[in-house]
């Protein structure tokens, strides 16, 4: 049981650093509009595309979970 206890309280954190990072998220500079995020803005039609963003992101998260991991 105690290993389950560890995984509950590690779990808890990571969802508590996620949800921080969806209410600041808006606060943290050029977030979502770094180069290499893809924008097209036409009549009538808009698409965005963050694709930077989402790989350094990734790149972050990779690292917390091998951390975490060992």
């Amino acid at each position: 049981m105690p290993g389950i206890g560890r995984t509950l309280v590690i779990l808890g954190v990571v969802l508590v650093i996620i949800g921080l990072g969806f209410t600041y998220a808006d606060k943290i500079p050029y977030l979502g509009r770094l180069p290499g995020d893809i924008f097209v803005k036409r009549e009538k039609f808009s698409f965005y595309f963050p694709l930077t963003t989402s790989i350094i992101i990734s790149i972050i998260l990779t690292i917390l979970f091998s951390i975490f991991r060992k």
